[in-house]
C-alpha cells in the first residue's frame, strides 16, 4: 500500500467537509491565513481528547499569531458536535467518513501499534501557509506534548 506523503512546498490538497454543525467548510475559504490542519483517529478517545484540549488551550495565542486550527476525523458531524460540546472545543472539527481527505494528505495508511501492523488514521498535523502551500508536514505525531512542540517549531513557545 503506497501512501501519499506531503512535503513542505507542496500545494495543500483543497477540500470541503461538513463541520460539527453540518456546515460545509473548505480549505480555500482560509486563504490569506495560516492553517494548522490536524488529523486524529477518533473523537472522545483519551489521546484525541488530550490533543484537542491542548489545541483549545493554545487557541487564543495561535489565533493572535494568525493561525486557524482545523481538526479532521472520520467521525460523523453528530459525534463531533458532542465532542466539541463536552470539551468546550471552539475550533472547527470536520467530518471525513470516506477518508478521502485523510488519504489526500497521507494521514491514513499502514501504522504499527503494539508491534502489529494495522491500517488506520495516522495522527498527523500540517501547517499550511496563506497561499495554500504546505509549510510543515508532521506524520505520526504523539497526542501528548504535540501542541507544545508545534508552538516551539512555529516560534510561539
Amino acid at each position: 500500500m503506497t501512501q501519499t506523503r506531503l512535503e513542505p512546498g507542496d500545494a495543500a490538497p483543497d477540500f470541503t467537509l461538513p463541520d460539527s454543525e453540518g456546515e460545509a467548510t473548505s480549505l480555500e475559504s482560509f486563504r490569506g491565513k495560516r492553517v494548522i490542519l490536524y488529523f486524529y483517529p477518533a473523537a472522545m478517545t483519551p489521546g484525541c481528547t488530550k490533543q484537542a484540549c491542548d489545541f483549545r488551550d493554545s487557541l487564543a495565542s495561535l489565533t493572535a499569531a494568525g493561525f486557524v486550527v482545523l481538526g479532521v476525523s472520520k467521525d460523523t458531524p453528530q459525534k463531533l458536535a458532542k465532542f466539541a460540546e463536552r470539551d468546550a472545543l471552539t475550533f472547527p472539527l470536520l467530518s471525513d467518513p470516506e477518508l478521502a481527505v485523510h488519504q489526500a494528505y497521507g494521514a491514513y495508511g499502514e501504522k504499527t501499534m503494539y508491534g502489529r501492523t494495522t491500517v488506520g488514521v495516522l495522527r498527523s498535523t500540517f501547517v499550511i501557509d496563506a497561499d495554500g502551500k504546505v509549510e510543515k508536514a508532521l506524520y505520526n505525531v504523539k497526542a501528548t506534548g504535540h501542541v507544545a512542540r508545534l508552538r516551539k517549531d512555529l516560534g510561539l513557545a
